[in-house]
């Protein structure tokens, strides 16, 4: 199975997320998933990369070419295949469309468009694939909670909570991907 991984590039922060994303990942790896992603060699991307690489699985990266001529983010080394795209829309489609589930950890803005991205094109009914918040050390807590308040307000139906798990537990996340 293909995995796409959505997170942050940002070396500063804590060392928890980067150890438990490369642990989680290293985990798919050796149970023979593949790994779908932003392409970055920092952060929880460089992370998920090294996870999956060190379980034995393959890595595609995905990153706009402007990233590579302009030097906005260091592209990991490893991928065993590299795609260039125009844009971050591109990017993000290519991502999707090469994934078969996605978790989302811990990340800022990016990370949350193309979770936002996902989620709704599931709830439009444009995707049936599994989606999982890797909710480590309670990162995602006040935006589930935020989530919740919007539903209990009206803005969002109660079954789109339906769409997504969110776990802090390796195991649990790995028997939704790949039983959901």
């Amino acid at each position: 199975m293909k995995i796409c991984v959505f997170g942050a590039a940002s070396n500063e922060i804590d060392k928890q997320y980067i150890d438990r994303v490369e642990e989680v990942c290293k985990a798919l790896g050796e149970r023979g998933h593949e790994l779908v992603f932003g392409a970055g060699a920092n952060g929880l991307m460089g992370a998920a990369a090294r996870g999956m690489k060190a379980g034995g699985g393959k890595i595609t990266g995905v990153i706009p070419e402007f990233f590579r001529a302009e030097t906005i983010e260091e592209i990991y080394s490893e991928c065993d295949e590299l795609i260039f795209t125009e844009t971050m829309q591109e990017r993000k489609k290519t991502m999707e469309d090469h994934a078969d589930a996605f978790i989302v950890v811990p990340g800022g803005i990016g990370t949350f468009e193309e979770m936002f991205e996902v989620l709704t094109l599931k709830q439009l009914g444009r995707h049936s694939k599994p989606i999982v918040f890797y909710n480590i050390a309670g990162y995602y807590n006040n935006l589930m909670a935020f989530m919740h308040h919007c539903s209990d307000e009206g803005f969002i139906r109660r079954n789109c909570h339906l769409l997504y798990n969110v776990t802090d537990n390796n195991d649990e996340l790995i028997d939704y991907i790949e039983n959901s």
